[in-house]
């Protein structure tokens, strides 16, 4: 049950009462005690604050007066556990994504010929709007710099981050809840091919162009200090003055996950200037991420990147997914909403929701080659293969 209350902040320091919203109360008759498990704190229709409370109910009086036993802070400010409803009555789907555009075809955001954003991250985005609001263009893009990942996945600020964010246990513990990964990442190193550097080694006592708010600095200093290689960063706002400065000649080389000096090479005037180092020194798992406390989105997210992904296995595309509607294999039938179910009414989809998402993207394969494959920036897959291509791209059975 809701429960509507006030709360007495004095007795943690504030002097002034703020209406509060209780949220799966619950009251023990026998002990006379009512837990709230959250209470969010609101002044001028803003959150401000989280708390758990513990009150109990003060003997004979008329109006059933409560005191507080135990009031314990928040970390984070739970979401009310409605963004399915806000993005259906916005009718828009609100995503985070990398503020570097490029109008070179190709990457995780460009601008596209008609001046469009497009590209691996945005088809994710395109993909949950056809699925929930039945229309993949009702997309709003906010531009995040990496150092505001975290801000922007506190409750109400994006539906959806996708700015092509490392899921790290920490992240994980304290930005918000990641959904699936969506390619498979590490860290890699370009330099010169003039400089003659082919290993980390040779990179002792070198300068290195790195860019501040990622994970790139800490694996560095990690790595390069475990095999004792010395060397000075130098750092960036962005990865793109991150990779002009390395051109040059600020640094000997420059770092960040290899799919993104793979495209800072595929970028630059002189691509055939610049070497890719063969190693790899982290683990880049990207995934979409959604605010802490809104089970139900976090699941509707995930559900429809299992459901491409499963479509590619299947061999549904977007050029054959009206045929495949008449197909006898059961699986496809159940995954495009044809008979059957694997959830989708549960979690507040439609049957037909992730056939609406293929129809407007493409499968997992097919956004991947438009974008960062042979149609985009000429990406390998390697890990990014399907499981029954030796890769570990894979999604729970449709069952």
């Amino acid at each position: 049950m809701q429960i509507k209350t006030r709360l007495l902040l004095t007795a943690v320091g504030m002097a002034s009462y703020l209406s509060a919203h209780a949220q799966s109360a619950t009251f023990d008759v026998e002990t006379q005690e009512l837990h709230l498990p959250v209470v969010e704190i609101m002044l001028k229709d803003e959150k401000v604050g989280a708390f758990e409370v513990e009150m109990q109910l003060v003997p004979d009086t008329i109006a059933s007066d409560f005191t507080i036993k135990k009031l314990t802070p928040l970390e984070s400010i739970p979401s009310s556990g409605n963004t399915l409803n806000r993005v259906k009555k916005r009718r828009a789907l609100v995503c985070g994504m990398g503020n570097e555009l490029s109008t070179l075809k190709g990457g995780f955001v460009f601008l596209n010929a008609n001046g469009q954003i497009a590209g691996f991250d945005v088809d994710f985005c395109r993909a949950v709007a056809a699925a929930v609001l039945n229309n993949a263009n009702v997309v709003s893009p906010v531009m995040i710099i990496p150092e505001s990942r975290s801000i922007a996945l506190k409750p109400g600020n994006v539906d959806i981050l996708t700015a092509t964010t490392t899921w790290t246990s920490s992240r994980g513990a304290n930005w918000g809840n990641f959904t699936w990964i969506t390619f498979y990442d590490g860290q890699g190193f370009v330099v010169k091919k003039n400089s003659g550097i082919t290993t980390l080694e040779q990179l002792e006592g070198t300068t290195i162009c790195v860019t501040k708010g990622t994970t790139t600095i800490a694996n560095l200093k990690e790595v390069f200090t475990q095999r004792g290689i010395s060397f000075t960063p130098v750092v960036f706002s962005d990865q793109t003055e991150t990779f002009t400065a390395y051109e040059q000649g600020q640094c000997t080389a420059y770092t960040s996950d290899r799919s993104q000096v793979s495209l800072s090479i595929f970028r630059s005037n002189t691509p055939d200037a610049h070497l890719l180092l063969n190693e790899t020194i982290s683990k880049e798992p990207l995934a979409l991420s959604v605010s802490f406390g809104d089970e139900q989105w976090l699941k509707i997210v995930r559900t429809i990147i299992f459901g491409l992904i499963n479509a590619e296995e299947l061999g549904i595309t977007q050029a054959n997914i009206d045929t495949m509607m008449s197909s006898d294999n059961p699986q496809v039938r159940r995954l495009l909403g044809v008979e059957g179910s694997f959830g989708q009414a549960k979690l507040g989809l439609e049957a037909d929701a992730i056939a609406r998402a293929v129809r407007a993207v493409g499968n997992y394969g097919e956004i991947y080659e438009r974008n960062l494959g042979s149609g985009g920036i000429g990406i390998p897959r390697g890990l990014n293969r399907l499981w029954t291509d030796g890769g570990l791209i894979y999604a729970p059975p449709l069952r």
